[in-house]
Order: C-alpha cells, then structure tokens, then sequence
C-alpha cells in the first residue's frame, strides 16, 4: 500500500515564499484567556459590556441582546484590538467555534463565561485560520459525546499547518481586507433594509389617519377604506397543467431551473390551482407571519394555497407589500384567533371582510414602483456578498492546508 505523503504547502502562495508549512500546536502560537462568569444579580444597565454568543453575528461583534455588569465584581480581562474571541460553549452545537475579531478599541469590554478569548502578534492570520475548514474540522474531533463545548486545554492541543511570520501577515493582511469588503457590503444591505422598513411604515396608511406620512406630490385625495373582498376575488380553477410555483418563486428568492422543472412533471397535480401573472396566491395557515407572493408567472400552486385575483384598477404588487407590513399581519393574525382546529385557515371567506386603506390606481403603482426597485437594489446587494463570500471561501480552501 501506498503510503499517503503529508501535503507542506497549499496550493495557491505569494511570490518567492517557498518553505514547507510546519504542523503546530495553536497553543505553542497564540495566547488563551478565559471568560467573566457571573450571577443574574451582577446585570445592571450600564457598566462593562460582556461579549456573548448573541453578540458575534456574520463574524462581527454587534449590539444584540447586550449585557453589562457591575464594574466591582469583573475579574476577567478587557478586551483589546485584535484580539479573537470564540465560542466554546452552547446549548446549540453548531454554533461551537464561531467567532470574530475585535477591530476597534472596546473599554470596559469583557467575554462571558462560555467564550475563550485568543491574542495573537498576527491575529488576523489567526482568524482566518479559524475561518478555515481545519478549524471544523478540529472542532468535530473534540466536542463532547454529551456537553457541546470545547476547553481549553484542548482548543490549546488543536494542531494546524501553519506557515512562517512574513508569509502569515501577507496571508492575514489579504483576509482582513476581504472581511472589511464584506463588513461594508453588509451595511449597505442592512441600510437598504432599513430604509424599506422606513418606506413600509411611512408610504402606507394606518387605522388612525387617511394619508400616509410620505407621499408624491401629485397625490393629495384621502385613502379609501375597502374591504379585500371588493378588491379581489377567489381563483379557485383547478389545473393540471403549468409550472409548480412557491412563495419563494414569485417573490423572486430563486427562480425556475432545470431540475426544478424535471422534479414538478412527477407530482400529481389534478387537484391544484391555477395562477396566472399579477395574482396573490398566500399559505392560509401562515399568511400572518407573510407567507404570500405576487405571481410573475403562469402556473400552478398547491391546493393549500388561496389564490387572490384582483379587480380592474388594482396594482397586486402594491397590496403584496402592504401584507408584509408588521400592521398587516397583526391583523391577519387577529383574524385567525378563536377559529377551531378544523376552520383555523385564513381563507377567503374569512379574509375577504378584512377592511383596508388604499389609494387610488396611480399611486399604488407609484409605491409599489419604488419598493420593487428597493428591492431591487437589496437583492444587487446580496448577491455581491454573496460573490464575496465565495471568493473567501475559495482563497481559505487554497491558502490553508
């Protein structure tokens, strides 16, 4: 037999580095140090901010769900640049390992008992080290048959092909620049998000008024309260012919390929129904939590769809957004209250007497004109992240062993 030759260099280097790769413990490289532990009674509203689980989010520190405690009982040290901190321990397994790096000065900044904190002279080599498939891989070989943690003894003991100290800084400069790439991509999506937010709660009309607080210019009428059922009428025509469609097809999360079409042609599709372009086909069991879409196609959805088809003067895309609004689906999910386990479905009975404010023709196309290039604009964003993570994901599997 053969025997296997250890591989000492990655496939993809800098220029005019040359030297083996050597196998190392990642406690003979980097410094460990442990978490605060503290008691409910330590929490106050301000004081030392202890890093938690919540808090690391798409390999960041954010503000989620933030803890401070008195300044008088921390004994754990503060945090600084550069320093890593990773999660050794959580009720969720899949979550042992994440981590992030600390990019700015964080005073009276501790971790939390279930974290270990790494510092490092080249840290952002580290935490692309982390970010590698070695990492998984070493986390898988030392989690607990039972509890879901990882000490520190053996994240000490955990061995990585590592590489010399000019070559790694060259390795960590190339990786903090991807994650600084996608840090500010990320903030331009959350801002686009935010602004759709703004739009959704500000270009509709609420319970308490009869103009929405932004509008155009052009249009001063009142918004007119009507019931859904004077607005949009059931299509109940069953049809065996068409593409299956989803909620997630027409609101355009991924669209029709290949497999997809060859996996519809075997389902039995006597008993569905027809949609045709403009209609709104919702899940009656989950339309208070948005389970709804404005159909771009012609097809078929599954019998426990209700499909909406609307009247002449009325802009679907329009009443499509207004249904995902925070306000909207209170309402549908006030509707559903009392119903019995049999008749609980939100169905066109019951959601047809469901009163709402609308504006004329013009300015539903209007709304629903700049909210589609606002989502437009979100899903642009979302893809270049997604390009970008690929791209990390590429040079991690090719300048690591």
């Amino acid at each position: 037999m053969t025997k296997k030759v250890e591989k000492k260099v990655p496939n993809l280097r800098f220029k005019g580095f040359t030297d083996d790769w050597e196998q190392r413990k990642l406690g003979d490289i980097v410094t460990f140090f442990s978490g605060l532990t503290y008691h409910p009674n330590d929490v106050t509203n301000s004081g030392c901010f202890v890093i938690r689980s919540s808090n690391i989010q798409n390999h960041q520190i954010v503000s989620a769900d933030d803890v401070f405690v008195d300044k008088n009982i921390v004994n754990a040290i503060n945090v600084v640049q550069g320093d890593i901190v990773v999660v050794v321990r959580n009720g969720s397994r899949n979550l042992i390992g994440k981590h992030a790096q600390v990019i700015t000065d964080m005073p009276n900044t501790v971790i939390g008992a279930f974290m270990t904190g790494l510092r490092s002279k080249n840290s952002s080599y580290i935490n692309a080290l982390l970010d590698s498939d070695q990492f998984q891989k070493e986390i898988r070989k030392n989690l607990g048959a039972t509890i879901n943690q990882i000490t520190i003894g053996e994240f000490k003991k955990m061995r990585f092909m590592v590489t010399n100290n000019s070559e790694s800084h060259m390795i960590g400069k190339i990786f903090t620049q991807i994650n600084n790439l996608i840090s500010l991509q990320q903030r331009k999506l959350e801002l686009l998000k935010r602004l759709k937010k703004g739009f959704l709660q500000k270009m509709f009309v609420d319970t308490t008024s009869k103009t929405p607080i932004i509008r155009f210019k052009e249009f001063t009428d009142e918004w007119k309260h009507n019931k859904l059922g004077t607005l949009f009428t059931e299509r109940n025509e069953k049809s065996n012919k068409g593409q299956l469609l989803s909620i997630s097809i027409m609101n355009g999360v991924h669209p029709f390929n290949t497999n997809e079409r060859k996996n519809n042609s075997s389902k039995n599709k006597s008993h569905y129904k027809r949609v045709c372009i403009n209609d709104i086909a919702y899940n009656s069991m989950r339309m208070w939590q948005g389970a709804e879409g404005v159909s771009s196609y012609q097809g078929i959805v599954s019998p426990a769809y209700t499909v909406l088809r609307p009247k002449n003067n009325i802009d679907s895309q329009f009443f499509g957004f207004m249904f995902k609004r925070t306000q909207m689906l209170h309402t549908f999910q006030s509707h559903s209250q009392g119903l019995t386990s049999d008749t609980w479905n939100l169905k066109y009975p019951l959601i047809k007497s469901i009163i709402v404010h609308s504006p004329m023709y013009m300015e539903q196309c209007k709304i629903s004109n700049i909210l589609t290039k606002t989502d437009n604009y979100i899903s642009l964003q979302q893809r270049k992240i997604n390009i970008l993570n690929r791209l990390k994901s590429f040079l991690l599997q090719q300048m690591f062993i």
